[in-house]
């Protein structure tokens, strides 16, 4: 049962950690409408599920769509089931998020809350479908998301950082405020199934006791390129280790920088 429970947890973390974890060249986009991502998560030997993410264009040019989706698969989908929806509108200009919805049902656990930011009364309305409440909180201009995260830092200059830097992001998520720190470890070339691919090593610090062993237990490897995408992911969880590895990417604003 406990191995359950924290697969539960770890299903959408890798759907999360996209969130907070990269960085691309200004002046650049790093992404577009279009972009489709999609990872596919081990546990062990055992193939536990699928995360991905997709940005799409709306009908204001200045507004995108993001949407994460988790999901368990084979013979972990039939012990439980994980179905975790993330959705996202955000001002890809300001990099300010409008709207976030978040619809999870992980084995029966459920939560169906949109978030309304208000930057200009600094108020976040928080709609809880499940619990019928309607909250407003107050909220400081950076803000973000937790998914927009993800697109925010996409945005900024990586060219100034070096080995063990950080970069911080302060994020709006279940009614509280987190300052999100990742530290950047170092660069290696990557075998994939895309090609050899140059990346940069980085380590989100993440709550320590509740899935971690400790605070320093999750690595990622991102494309050192213009898309500065997650292309592998590992962690060392209470019982074993998880990872996920990116198998499909359409739509990017750029090539991936392939090495031979």
């Amino acid at each position: 049962m406990r191995e359950i429970v924290t697969m539960k947890r770890l299903l959408t973390l890798f759907l999360v950690m996209g969130s907070w974890i990269l960085w691309a060249q200004n002046g650049s986009s790093s992404y577009e409408g279009g972009e489709y991502l999609k990872y596919k998560i081990h546990y062990g030997l055992i193939n536990a599920g699928f995360t991905s993410l997709e940005v799409r264009q709306t009908g204001d040019e200045n507004v995108l769509h993001a949407i994460g989706k988790g999901w368990t698969t084979g013979m972990v989908g039939m012990v439980f089931s994980v179905d975790d929806n993330y959705e996202t509108f955000f001002d890809k200009n300001t990099h300010r998020p409008r709207h976030f919805i978040r619809k999870v049902n992980e084995g029966g656990y459920t939560k169906d809350k949109e978030v309304f930011f208000d930057f200009e009364k600094h108020r976040a309305r928080v709609v809880n479908h499940k619990k019928e409440t309607d909250s407003t909180y107050f909220i400081q201009n950076d803000v973000k998301d937790l998914l927009q995260s993800f697109y925010y830092l996409r945005s900024l200059d990586f060219e100034g950082y070096k080995e063990n830097d950080a970069v911080e992001v302060r994020t709006f998520f279940d009614e509280q405020m987190y300052t999100i720190k990742v530290l950047v470890l170092g660069r290696e070339r990557l075998k994939t199934k895309f090609g050899e691919i140059d990346c940069i090593i980085i380590r989100p610090l993440v709550m320590e006791g509740r899935v971690f062993k400790d605070e320093e237990n999750v690595t990622l490897w991102v494309s050192d390129d213009k898309n500065k995408i997650p292309i592998k992911i590992k962690a060392s969880i209470l019982v074993g280790s998880v990872k996920a590895d990116l198998i499909e990417a359409t739509g990017l604003a750029h090539p991936f920088e392939l090495k031979i």
